[in-house]
This record gives structure tokens, sequence and C-alpha cells, in this order.
């Protein structure tokens, strides 16, 4: 009997922790749930958090607060979610609303008033608990394009307000507003050997498996020969109904002879989990191919939630005996499914098709910290920094660092330094530490540190000393000097920079400083006349735009304006 009450608490436990309440939210948009993006799905550097709304290519539809409760967060940022809003509820979780054209008519006087107080547009402010209220269904912004938006739509999330756990919104009924009546598509699947002794079909390099369609819609794999430890990897994707592109899958599982071995579900992650996409993919074909393989298997055990029952971390040892089955099934929310059956077959043939080994005197241990010095350039590699264990390429020549290829993903940072003794005061003022690759120059944020400038860098590759002296450029702006601008709704040009690239950008409307909303996407800078901030008749207008290491350029004009009717 105690063992019963045993199982029973347990069970209780892991269903408590996936029941998400079904009705208490409403949908954020009054338009058909036809996502452009899933939660999980693999993007550049992260895992996605949330739900794409499509909003027919269009901005300015209304967006709702799911339910009731109080504004915790606005951030505006020109990158990332742009104009942002989080809402926290009663019931313990928050929603995120992300790339927002604009806020609500409360909040948007609440956010404007705070821009022009600490003269910034870009602002994160944490309203107290009950300082904005908002009631389920009201207009709480209006659907953009802004930040890091690839085009115009919501992006919707739910968190746990205490963990911050970031969850699948279809978890909490969004699923019964969406149709998805295909399974996901499988593209192709890789086996890899794994470690000294992994050989498949007489190769030591990962492999292609033909796959071939069945009647019931399922995939017959080729019949491989193998020995040792092997892996495998999916390439797979979703699309529902009203989705023009490619999604991503719900959950991908690797059985044994039956027996789940390994899978990946995507129901939940910690934000901080978000950049291990890097190593969940197979990231060197990624980087070579554009193609995202889903490994099936852990080299190196990482702390991702997403990962499920990998009881032998996905590898499995191919032994003399019978011939091994294994499955791939991959699934959308739906319970749409895709399949592909194969067998293993031991063979004991050497591998004849080798990896080129590749070994310098540079060994990066992965669980540890690393220093690397030569020619006035030195590197520091901190512990986890990343994800395996490898030889590095390291060299200096006439002062560029050779920091291995960016086929190697980096999980935290790496800290490149140079000896800059020999630049005078002003040389080093706008001298910066920059990546490159044939004739393209990337700033990176450099500080001095010990008396040597420093950079922490998120991709390997080459890196030198850069020095920029010229000014941003201000261009292309939307009205002709002393024109009358009555009608007009907005005042905006653009703004650029070839080197370094934009820090700030300050604009003064007679004498008083103005918001300038900042689109880095078009390059575009613009004023509300809404802000009331102008002149009857004439008004001076003067921009200031800095660049990374202290260029300036101003633009200065004047325009006419009249508030009567």
């Amino acid at each position: 009997m105690r063992f019963y009450y045993i199982l029973l608490l347990l069970s209780l436990s892991v269903s408590g922790q996936t029941q998400y309440p079904q009705d208490y939210f409403r949908s954020p948009m009054d338009l058909p749930v036809h996502p452009s993006g899933t939660f999980g799905e693999l993007r550049t550097n992260h895992f996605h958090a949330g739900l794409d709304y499509r909003t027919n290519q269009k901005t300015g539809y209304p967006v709702y607060a799911a339910a009731s409760g109080y504004v915790s967060r606005i951030k505006v940022s020109s990158y990332g979610y742009g104009t942002a809003l989080y809402i926290d509820h009663p019931n313990g979780y928050t929603t995120l609303y992300g790339h927002l054209l604009k806020y609500g008519p409360k909040i948007e006087e609440y956010v404007r008033k705070k821009q022009y107080e600490k003269k910034s547009f870009e602002i994160e402010i944490f309203p107290k608990p009950g300082e904005i209220t908002v009631t389920q269904g009201e207009i709480v912004a209006f659907s953009g394009n802004s930040g890091g938006s690839g085009g115009p739509h919501l992006h919707f999330e739910y968190r746990d307000t205490k963990t911050e756990m970031i969850i699948n919104p279809l978890l909490f009924g969004l699923d019964k507003k969406m149709k998805d009546p295909k399974p996901p598509t499988i593209y192709s699947i890789l086996v890899y050997p794994l470690g000294d002794n992994g050989v498949v079909d007489g190769s030591k390099v990962p492999m292609l498996i033909n796959i071939h369609p069945q009647k019931d819609g399922s995939y017959l794999a080729d019949k491989i020969s193998a020995k040792g430890k092997i892996g495998f990897a999916v390439n797979a994707t979703d699309k529902s109904t009203g989705s023009s592109g490619n999604n991503g899958i719900y959950k991908a599982e690797l059985l044994f002879n039956g027996a789940p071995n390994f899978s990946c579900e995507f129901n939940t992650f910690a934000f901080d989990e978000s950049r291990y996409v890097n190593n969940y993919i197979d990231y060197e074909r990624y980087y070579n191919t554009g193609q995202r393989y889903q490994k099936l298997f852990i080299q190196t055990p990482y702390p991702l939630t997403l990962l499920k029952h990998n009881q032998r971390d996905g590898q499995f040892e191919v032994v003399p005996g019978d011939t091994q089955n294994y499955r791939i099934e991959v699934s959308d929310y739906h319970g749409n499914k895709t399949f592909v059956n194969g067998s293993i077959q031991y063979s004991d043939a050497p591998g004849t098709v080798m990896v080129p080994k590749h070994v310098t005197p540079y060994l990066v241990k992965s669980a540890n910290d690393n220093n690397y010095t030569k020619g006035g350039v030195s590197v520091f590699v901190p512990a986890h920094a990343f994800y395996e264990d490898f030889y590095m390429d390291f060299d200096v020549k006439d002062s560029v660092l050779y920091l291995h290829h960016p086929t190697v993903p980096v999980h935290s940072y790496v800290q490149v330094s140079f000896d800059v003794s020999h630049l005078s005061k002003d040389e080093l003022a706008k001298t910066f530490i920059a990546g490159y690759a044939g004739k393209r120059f990337s700033y990176n944020s450099s500080f001095m540190d010990d008396g040597r400038l420093t950079a922490k860098v998120k991709t390997l590759g080459n890196f030198k000393l850069a020095k920029d002296t010229n000014p941003p450029k201000i261009f292309g702006a939307t009205f002709k000097e002393g024109e009358w601008l009555t009608k007009a709704d907005t005042i905006g040009m653009k703004i650029s920079d070839d080197l370094s690239g934009i820090a700030t950008y300050d604009t003064f409307i007679n004498g008083k400083w103005a918001l300038m909303h900042y689109d880095y996407k078009t390059r575009t800078i613009f004023h509300n006349f809404s802000d009331g901030v102008v002149d009857e008749g004439r008004n001076e207008l003067k921009v200031v735009v800095t660049d990374n290491v202290g260029n300036s350029t101003t633009f200065e004009t004047h325009f006419f304006r009249t508030q009567k009717d």
C-alpha cells in the first residue's frame, strides 16, 4: 500500500508539472493562429522562445492582454524584441508581447514620459505591482516590426513568473485555435561514428543514409553496417494551415529495439539555456551548408531542459549478434507523426574513410580555463566556453590573431587582448578589436584591461586592431529645409556608420531634447509630432550621431509647422 501511495504522489507530481490552464488566457490577437514561428524553433544562436503571429505583412493590429494583471516590465530596444511588454498575471504566469509598433494609450503615455525624463529612446522600466493594471481583452499594444524582427508579426510568450522558465504557448490552449493536419517532413538523416571505435559502412566520417517513402507515409532507411558507438541526427520541419514557411517540430525521438533512447520535446526551457541550440545541432554542418540537423545523441553532457529519455545519451553500441533496429520519430504538437525505420548489422570491417586528424600544440580542455599568448596578443578561454575538447589553431602574424575557425561554436565568450602600448592616447581612442574576413570588418566592444585593449567575442576567426576616424553619415531627410510640415505626422532621416557602428543619436528641437525612434534594419530615425514638442511656426532641428569610438556628425536645419486647424 505504501508503495502505491508513493507511485500516486509521483504521478500527481509529474502530471502537476504539465497541467497548464486551458481557458484562463485569451488569444492576444483576433487574427487566425497561422504561426510564422513556433516554440523551440531552431534559430541563429537560440531556440525560438514563443509563438509568432502572422499579421498579413502589416503593422498596427490591436494586441490584447491575454488575461488581467499588471505591467511588470517594459523594454524598448532597437534590437532583440524591439518594443516589448511583459504582463504578470495572478495565476503565476507572465505573458510577453514583442516586436510591437507602439503601446496602448495609457502605457504609451507612461513610456513616453519616461523616455523624455531619461532622454533615451532605448529604455527598460520595471513598474511596481499594481502601478499599471490591465484587464483581459484590453488593448495594450499594436503589432509591429521593431527590433530584430524579420517582418511584421507579434512575438508572444508565456513564462513562469517565479522561475522565468519559458513555456510553449500551445500548452495554454492556443493549439485549439491552430489547425495542423499535416505531419512533419523529414528531409534526411545522418549517422555518426562516435569515439575511437565507431565505424559505419567502412567510414569514420558522418554519413547520409538514404531513406525511401512508404505507402503509409513512413520512411525506410537503407540498412547500415557498423561497429562501436554510433549516433543519429535528423533534418526535419513542420508546416501548419495558413503558414507558408517551414516551422520547427515539437518532438524528435530515437528508439533502439523499440525502447526510447533519446528525445527532445519542446515544452519549456530556461532563457539562459537558449544558446545550447549550437550544441543540439550539428553546428559545423549548419555553418557550412545552412542545414540544421538535430543531434539525437550527446557526446558531453550539457544542461538543456528540453532533452529527455537519454539513458544512453542517445549513443548505441553495435556489437556482434542479431541485427539491431532503430526508429526516428518526429512529431508536431497536434500529434501528427512521421518516422523512419532502419536496421544496423554488425560488421568488423575497419574504417577506411577517416576524419583528417587535426593536431596542434593548443588543446582546449572545455572544462578548464585556458590561456594562450603570442606576439603581444593573449587569449583567455574560460571554462565551458566550448562544448567539446578540441585542438585549436592559434597564431599571430603581422599583428593579426588567427583564432581557429567559426565552424566551432562558442557558448559563452572568449577574451582576446592586444598590446596597445605603441599607440598614442588619441590613436587608442579611435581603435577597437575587429573581427574580419576578407575585406569585411565587424566591431567588437573593446575596453582597457590591465593596460591591454580587450574584447569578449562569441565567434572564432581572425582579429586585428582597427582604427575608425570616419564620422557617421546623416542623409535622406524626409523634408526640405524650410518646408512647412503641417500635414506630416513624423519627421525623419537615415543614419549609418561604415566601421564601428552607431552608438548614440540625439535630436534637439529648438534647443530641447526630442525623442527619435530608431530602426536599424532601415537605418531610419524618426520623430512623432504627436509628442507635442514643436513650436508654432519656425522650428530649429539639430541631430547629433556618434559612433562607437566617439566620431560624431551634426546635422542642422529648420522647418515650419502649425498646430492650428
